[in-house]
Formats: C-alpha cells, sequence, structure tokens
C-alpha cells in the first residue's frame, strides 16, 4: 500500500512494510539500558534527548565522560540538563533527566578508562550508540587514530563482555570513502590494516607520525576521513561477533524542527562559514558553486538511528541468541541530497535574501560577495575583504582600548575553508536505499 510518510525531510511517497508484530519503538527501549559514548556531542545531546522523550520507559541511560576544565561528571551532565535543547523535556516531564547516569572514562584510553564497579553497573546494557569521535580534520594523526580507530575497537570489546546485547550503533561518515564518488551502503576495501595502524600510532611518537601521514594516507584529504574509514574496516571484522550497525550521516546542521527549530552548539564546519557571511565579515569563498550541499538536520539523523537500532536490536531479540546467521551488517547513509539539494551558490542566495527580513545580531558589513572557483581571485578578495580590513578595525579596536579580535577571526575563516575545500569543490552521489527505506518499516503509532 502505498501512502505519502511524516518523514522528518518531508513529503516522501513510500510503501508502507511495517510488521504489525513488532513491538513500537518505544516497547522496544522500555526497560533496557543505553551506553552513549559522545553523549555531550552535537549530535550526542540530540540522541539523549530525544530517546528520554519519545521512550519514556527507558531504564539507564550511562553517558562516558571525562573530567574537563576541573569540572566532574556529574557537574558536565547537570549542565547539559539546562541547555535549551532540553527545555522541552524539563517541562514535559524532568523527571527524565535523572536516569542520565555519567560514567568516567574517555575513549582514547585502552578499556575506555572504566573501572570495574562501572563496568559492574553496566552488565545490562543492551543497546551502544557510539558517537564519540574527533571531528576535527588537523587532528594529528595519532591522536586520530588512538580516538577514531582504537576507540572504536574497544567500544567493540566492551560490547563482547555485555550478556544482553541487542544492538551497537557505529556513527561514521558518508565521506569515509572520498576518492569514491559514488558511494553505496556497503563497505569498501581498507585503505591500510588497522591493526597494523593501531600498533603504529601505539609505538611511535606524534612527530614521526605526523612526517609519515601524508604518505601513510595517501590520497585520502585529511586524518579524520582516514580514521573514520580504518573504524569502518574494524565494524566489518566485528559483524560476526555483534550485533552491528554502520551508520553515515553526511554534513550535520542544525536541527529542522525537534524539539525547537533551528539549535545548535557550535560553529564547526560549514555552519561557521554561513554564520560569518551572515554578519558580513566572510564576503568571499573558493567553491564550486555548483557543488551540492549535502546537509542534513541533525533530527533528522538522530531519529534514523534510534529507529535503525530499533529495527537491528528487534531483530536479533527475536532470533536470540545472536549468531552469524543473523541478516548482515547494515549500512544506512543518511544523507538528503538527491531527494532534496541546494547548490553552494543557491545557500548564498537564500541567506542574502534572509538577511534582509532576519539580520543576525552584532553584524559588522552588510553582508556581500559570492563564491569563485578562480583561486588567485579567491586569495586576492581575501586579501582585501578579509585581512586588511580586520587589521584596520583590530587598530581602532587597540587606540579605544578594546580587545582586538577581527584578525584572529579571520585566520579561523580562512583556515575553515582550507579544510572544507576537498569537500566543497567535489560532488559525491551518496545512495541511501536503506536509509529511505527506514520510513516505511515504522509503525504509524510511532510516527
Amino acid at each position: 500500500m502505498n501512502s505519502f510518510s511524516n518523514h522528518p525531510i518531508g513529503l516522501l511517497p513510500v510503501e508502507e512494510n511495517y510488521d504489525p508484530s513488532k513491538p513500537s519503538i518505544p516497547e522496544f527501549y522500555s526497560g533496557k539500558d543505553i551506553f552513549i559514548t559522545g553523549g555531550t556531542g552535537f549530535m550526542g545531546r540530540v540522541l539523549i534527548e530525544k530517546l528520554l522523550r519519545s521512550c519514556k520507559g527507558v531504564n539507564k541511560i550511562f553517558v562516558l565522560l571525562r573530567e574537563k576544565k576541573q569540572k566532574s561528571v556529574w557537574e558536565r551532565v547537570k549542565e547539559m540538563h539546562n541547555l535549551p535543547l532540553f527545555e522541552k523535556l524539563r517541562k514535559e516531564a524532568p523527571e527524565m533527566l535523572d536516569k542520565i547516569i555519567p560514567v568516567k572514562g574517555d575513549v582514547m584510553l585502552l578499556g575506555l578508562g572504566l573501572s570495574t564497579d562501572d563496568l559492574q553497573m553496566m552488565c545490562n546494557v543492551s543497546v551502544v550508540f557510539h558517537v564519540a569521535a574527533s571531528v576535527r580534520f588537523d587532528d594529528p594523526l595519532k591522536d586520530a587514530i588512538l580516538l577514531n580507530t582504537r576507540g572504536s575497537r574497544e567500544v567493540f570489546r566492551f560490547g563482547q563482555s555485555l550478556k544482553n546485547l541487542s544492538v551497537i550503533m557505529h556513527v561514521s561518515t558518508t565521506y569515509s570513502n572520498p576518492d569514491r564518488y559514488e558511494i553505496e551502503e556497503m563497505i569498501y576495501p581498507p585503505y591500510a590494516d588497522w591493526q597494523e595502524t593501531i600498533r603504529i600510532a601505539e609505538q611511535f611518537d606524534e612527530e614521526t607520525l605526523d612526517v609519515l601521514a601524508p604518505m601513510y594516507m595517501g590520497f585520502l584529504p585529511n586524518t579524520y576521513v582516514f580514521t573514520k574509514s580504518l573504524a569502518e574496516q574494524i565494524v566489518n571484522d566485528y559483524k560476526d561477533k555483534l550485533p552491528l550497525i554502520l551508520f553515515r550521516p553526511s554534513i550535520v546542521i542544525s536541527t529542522m524542527k525537534d524539539p525547537i527549530p533551528g539549535w545548535m552548539d557550535n560553529f564547526n564546519g560549514p555552519v561557521g562559514l554561513l554564520v560569518g557571511c551572515g554578519i558580513g565579515i566572510c564576503r568571499t569563498m573558493y567553491c564550486d558553486p555548483n557543488n551540492v550541499a549535502d546537509f542534513t538536520p541533525v533530527d533528522v539523523c538522530i531519529k534514523a538511528m534510534i529507529v535503525a537500532a530499533w529495527k537491528k536490536g528487534t531483530a536479533v531479540e527475536q532470533s536470540t541468541p545472536f549468531s552469524p546467521e543473523s541478516p548482515q551488517l547494515p549500512v544506512y547513509n543518511c544523507c538528503i541530497s538527491n531527494l532534496r539539494n541546494s547548490t553552494m551558490s543557491q545557500i548564498v542566495e537564500m541567506g542574502k535574501a534572509l538577511n534582509s527580513e532576519i539580520p543576525l545580531d552584532s553584524s559588522l558589513w552588510a553582508p556581500g560577495g559570492g563564491i569563485t572557483q578562480i583561486r588567485i581571485r579567491n586569495f586576492i578578495q581575501v586579501m582585501l575583504y578579509h585581512i586588511l580590513p580586520a587589521i584596520l578595525i583590530d587598530m581602532l579596536f587597540k587606540l579605544t582600548g578594546q580587545r582586538p579580535f577581527l584578525a584572529k577571526l579571520q585566520r579561523k575563516v580562512y583556515t575553515a575553508n582550507v579544510a572544507l575545500e576537498y569537500f566543497i569543490l567535489n560532488n559525491w552521489d551518496f545512495k541511501n536505499t536503506n536509509f529511505i527505506r527506514l520510513a516505511s518499516e515504522i509503525q504509524p503509532n510511532d510516527k
């Protein structure tokens, strides 16, 4: 039967293909202990909020945390409670926040840095979301390997210790194989041996690895995509031992509508550049104007993650015990550019139109400028419209006793543009059949 689903990205004609014998999504999560890495990151916070608000029967959500800036793990969780993101939950069901249990540890450490007592406390965990990763493109290779690659192995080893495990979701990226321009929902051949790479990172110092990095990574543009691609190989090697899912979001941006429209807690990646354009300090960009911006709202990603884990988890529980004969490793490319695409030039024009209606606070200059594919032209415009005005304005700040900041900010804008250059000069065709099919498998009451 064909119908139009209320899929979060809009009206998508899908075939209703749900199994009424399956438990609903809230029923599946009811009574379960959940373990989340990266819970205080952008996606992790939205995941926790959505689970607590929409699956109220969940038992406990254990969140792996480090002590940071002289704050204990409990203090960091209390800070998270007060975010605008959790305002709806605070009003509707504030008692649900007590289900967030911080666990002291670190993905970069062997055994995740977990104590024996914490391991015992989490012995009944049945759902794991491995979201933690460094998304910086300029991380030293050693740090990126220990966090993104070895950290994934340590999460899977933790999963092997759980008696009641139903599903582990590993969050990767659609750009983990950037030298291919058509990305299917499958595992691709490795760029290096993940076990040997971890051994090298453990034995060699940071400086040595940074010298070897360009040669070792081959044609991959940065340490982020290289180490995330290696982590996918670990997922592939563990797929017969654990009930795993590989989930690949594209470029994740602010919420579309749930729980509040437009929420974001950082200016990483394209959002920082767009804000820079809005306040007038970013006036030129080296980019292909016809490049399709594969931006996906974070609430769309999180809903798909929860649904995918439900689908895998119910299949595993209905065929208990888990065995290699269970369905093969599900891979989801979480992206919507083939459904609703916008080019970079269209985004610039939309931004200019919106700015006249809703100007940003603290604008330094009326938005203007544009995109160019000519590198030397972009460099000249950066000097004329970014660097020189920044130096002059910073001089005025100094003369008036204020702290200069614009030159430093322009350096960050330029660095961000350089870091994104590989991705905004190329286009990829991401296949997302499995991701779209999720919408048809949701029961009507869960939509």
